[in-house]
C-alpha cells in the first residue's frame, strides 16, 4: 500500500515537468529549398558512388571514405556549385575534369581550415 501511494506521489512529481515547445509556421518557400538542397546533395553522393569517379580520386590518393566525409561537409552553396557544373559537363564527358574540380573544393576546404584530409595543405594561420 504504502508502495502504492509513493509511486503515485512521484509519478504525480514527474507529470508536473513540463517542456516549454515551440511551434512555427513552415512556408512552402522553406519545404522547397529543404527539397531542394537535399535533392542536391543526393544527386552529388550518386555521382561520387560511380566507379570511374572512385577510380580516379584514388589515382590522386583519396579514398572513398575520405571523399564521402568531404562530401558530407560541404555547405549547400558548394553542393550546388558542384552539380550545376556537372551539369555543364557533355554526358560521358569530362570526368576527369570534374574530379579535378571537386578534389580542388577539397584543398580549399582543407585551406580554410574546414577540414583536415591532406597532409600537403596547412590551413592559413
Amino acid at each position: 500500500m504504502r508502495q502504492t501511494i509513493a509511486m503515485s506521489v512521484l509519478l504525480s512529481f514527474l507529470s508536473l515537468i513540463t517542456l516549454p515547445a515551440q511551434a512555427a509556421m513552415v512556408s512552402t518557400k522553406q519545404l522547397v529549398q529543404e527539397q531542394a538542397i537535399a535533392s542536391e546533395r543526393t544527386k552529388l553522393n550518386a555521382m561520387m558512388q560511380r566507379e570511374d569517379v572512385q577510380v580516379q580520386f584514388l589515382e590522386m590518393g583519396v579514398s572513398p571514405e575520405e571523399v564521402q566525409q568531404r562530401v558530407a561537409a560541404l555547405t549547400d552553396a558548394e553542393v550546388a556549385q558542384l552539380n550545376h557544373q556537372m551539369e555543364q559537363i557533355p554526358a560521358g564527358g569530362d570526368v576527369l575534369g570534374l574530379v579535378v574540380l571537386i578534389f580542388l573544393v577539397f584543398i580549399v576546404t582543407d585551406i580554410i581550415g574546414a577540414t583536415d584530409i591532406f597532409s600537403f595543405v596547412h590551413p592559413i594561420e
